[in-house]
């Protein structure tokens, strides 16, 4: 696939999925803005990105500030000298009963999850409609965004959440040229999982691991997802191979859920 000329802002792209697609979408050419909140990784990918031979910018944001959105994609514009592809990759788990969810859990999930997606889509169309030229925006859902998940009720909302906003601003912007997709993961290694997997052990009494290792076996293809399976597919989203999709959040995991 050929990104060459285009720019890339990530979102989460410190480390995980987001290093992943920030490293894929490089290697295919793209030049890349790297936001996150630690400036330390957000170097080190950097570095990364420069010995691929392409340029690279960083942007320490909260995604759950919509100043700080906007800010971002105004730096990327100006530092990489366009703006093609947004990938609202940041997001946080929380694994918690029903029952426990506190007031304060629950608003910290819901504006990094959804407000960040939300200001994320809205900054990055209007400012492809301000250079008046077609865009691609892609968000991170997840598994848990088509089933909901025992201990996972308030993550499995935002991630329904942003396939909501995924189908409507699909057919907001539309007639603008600008494509709205989203993926969805299952189980990735990343430390996301382990917190996950920590978390579960301490509600259910599970042994460490043991959680993984349930979900794992669950999955077709027989082993847990890599960063690597989803950015393979976000580059894709991001390809011109794929201008004919949008308001679609097709399940990338390995064959865990289907739908």
């Amino acid at each position: 696939m050929s990104l060459q000329g285009k720019v890339a802002l990530v979102t989460g792209a410190g480390q995980g999925i987001g290093r992943a697609i920030a490293l894929r979408l490089a290697k295919d050419g793209a030049d890349i803005a790297i936001v996150d909140l630690n400036e330390e990784k957000m170097l080190a990918v950097s570095l990364e990105v420069d010995a691929l031979g392409r340029k690279s910018t960083t942007f320490k944001a909260d995604v759950s500030d919509r100043k700080q959105v906007y800010a971002a994609i105004e730096h990327a514009e100006k530092a990489l000298g366009g703006f093609d592809i947004m990938v609202n990759n940041a997001g946080i788990a929380q694994v918690q009963a029903i029952a426990d969810i506190t007031q304060e859990e629950m608003d910290k999930i819901q504006k990094i999850n959804v407000d960040g997606t939300l200001w994320g889509i809205q900054a990055a169309a209007k400012k492809f409609i301000e250079r008046k030229q077609k865009g691609k925006i892609i968000s991170a859902s997840s598994i848990a965004g088509h089933n909901g998940f025992a201990l996972l009720g308030a993550y499995s909302a935002t991630k329904f959440a942003v396939r909501a906003l995924t189908q409507a601003a699909a057919q907001e912007y539309a007639s603008a040229g600008i494509t709205v997709n989203a993926y969805c993961p299952g189980v990735v290694g990343t430390d996301m999982w382990v917190e996950i997997d920590k978390r579960f052990s301490e509600i259910t009494g599970a042994p460490i691991g043991e959680t993984y290792k349930k979900y794992v076996d669950g999955i077709a293809l027989g082993r847990a997802q890599t960063p690597v399976d989803v950015a393979n597919f976000v580059s894709y989203l991001a390809d011109p191979d794929s201008d004919y999709m949008t308001g679609q959040a097709p399940l990338i995991d390995g064959g865990l859920v289907y739908r």
